[in-house]
């Protein structure tokens, strides 16, 4: 079993870590593969990719940290090679999920791992898990609410204020060194 997460990171923040750290313990798995987006169709990126990397590298710590080449998560699986791969999304993916690029295609090449938070309207998730073809390939695990969001971070680090509760220490210690969202 391989277990991938993938994101843009950009930047890793105490969140993606929290659902990490569910992924590990819920998958019964010491580690992950970290997959950073190089090009995430689904949003833009402030900072290139080499630095994401770093960040990501800093925030997972003891994981397999990977730049992701493709824009879309079904030509990852095809083109890649993972043992009976599981692919960790959060529960907002989920919801958007029969939009993405071959919904179905990705279930055949892997199982979903979703991370589900208290509050997150349950119809949104059973809808789309209705409308799956292999909704046994879909499995839930529940995180602690955290409201980290890269948007808020960027902004924190833009304008140099602390990030000590919203990254992890090693993210803030990169990010001390060189900002690539800082304004100045």
């Amino acid at each position: 079993m391989t277990v991938l997460y993938g994101g843009a990171f950009d930047p890793p923040h105490l969140g993606h870590v929290a659902v990490a750290d569910a992924a590990r313990e819920r998958l019964e798995t010491p580690r992950l593969v970290v997959l950073v987006s190089e090009r995430p169709e689904h949003r833009d990126v402030v900072a290139p990719v080499e630095f994401r990397l770093v960040l990501a590298r800093a925030a997972f710590q003891g994981d397999d940290v990977h730049l992701d080449p493709y824009p879309r998560t079904v030509d990852l699986l095809r083109r890649e090679s993972f043992p009976d791969p599981i692919f960790v999304i959060g529960a907002d993916q989920f919801a958007g999920f029969l939009s993405w690029k071959e919904p179905e295609e990705v279930l055949t090449l892997a199982r979903l791992a979703v991370a589900t938070r208290p509050g997150f309207p349950q119809l949104a998730l059973d809808d789309v898990l209705e409308r799956l073809g292999h909704p046994d390939r879909v499995l839930f695990f529940e995180i602690e609410p955290n409201a980290a969001a890269s948007r808020d971070v960027r902004a924190l680090a833009a304008a140099g204020e602390p990030l000590d509760d919203v990254v992890p220490a090693a993210v803030a210690e990169v990010l001390l060194e060189r900002n690539p969202y800082r304004e100045d």
